[in-house]
């Protein structure tokens, strides 16, 4: 359970309680520890900040008095437990998060949900490729308009023709998504309803790690 939770995301604010990237709830420990960053509690509607120690202590209150959410996630070390937070925020850092969604896999599956944009069915990760629309041997470009998600079978058939000749029909046309899609398919888990007091549309851009 532990090392499963270390791998939860937390959302990362700059000192002026702006989001500007996502972490590893281990990643995010690590900044804790070093008294770079401190957790951001949101409290009916209340912010509360809090270093590494602190924030140690009150996991350990809370644990005690059985006023945990169902949703939360705890890493047991020999010494304590810790509520893996939702929200940090780095102490020194100042910078803004740049608008543009980088186009890599990982952005590309979110936008797509894991659905070949084939057959429109979904897939696991590890089942699906990525397809450019316009083959590169026909001067296709590696752009958010001409990339989509494909399950092995319909990548396979598609071969390195286009849709039309293939035979083949897109289930929707691929578009650039104004907001981050990971960020949007986590801020539909309970988990990370805190989120939506930093994260309006005009941050679902911010890069992950």
């Amino acid at each position: 359970m532990s090392h499963e939770c270390l791998q939860s995301s937390v959302l990362v604010l700059n000192r002026s309680l702006v989001p500007v990237s996502l972490t590893t709830a281990k990643k995010a420990f690590c900044l804790l520890w070093k008294a770079v960053a401190e957790v951001v509690d949101v409290c009916e509607g209340r912010f509360e900040f809090h270093p590494f120690n602190s924030w140690q202590e009150i996991s350990g209150l809370k644990r005690r008095m059985g006023l945990t959410s169902d949703d939360a996630e705890w890493v047991s070390t020999v010494k304590f437990e810790i509520e893996v937070p939702r929200i940090i925020r780095l102490l020194t850092y100042d910078r803004y998060p740049e608008r543009a969604v980088p186009l890599n896999r990982r952005n590309i599956m979110a936008r797509d949900e894991n659905r070949c944009q084939y057959c429109g069915k979904r897939f696991p990760t590890s089942e699906l490729s990525l397809d450019h629309v316009m083959p590169l041997a026909m001067n296709g470009r590696t752009t958010w308009g001409n990339i989509v998600c494909a399950c092995t079978a319909c990548n396979k058939r598609k071969g390195g023709r286009t849709p039309a000749q293939a035979g083949m029909t897109l289930t929707r046309r691929p578009v650039e998504p104004k907001h981050n899609p990971q960020i949007k398919l986590k801020l539909r888990l309970k988990k990370y309803y805190t989120w939506k007091h930093f994260l309006d549309e005009a941050y679902w851009s911010v890069p992950l790690e």
